[in-house]
């Protein structure tokens, strides 16, 4: 996370770590999840109206956005 980046919410429950993330100077807010226990992760872009729903239902949205995971 860069000093222009804010994070907004977290939260980490069952080897999930989930982060709601803002970068300052753009509107852009990302969400970025790591599975600690596969080392899995991804990020999505979450539109302002969403970005709470995205937060709590990360897998819902990587699954219509075909997020790949790293």
């Amino acid at each position: 996370m860069t000093q222009s980046t804010i994070e907004l919410a977290y939260r980490e429950s069952g080897g999930l770590r989930v982060a709601l993330l803002w970068s300052k100077g753009d509107p852009t807010l990302k969400v970025t999840v790591f599975d600690t226990s596969t080392d899995d992760s991804f990020e999505l872009e979450a539109v302002e109206n969403q970005a709470l729903d995205v937060f709590y239902h990360p897998y819902a949205y990587a699954g219509s956005r075909g997020a790949g995971r790293n």
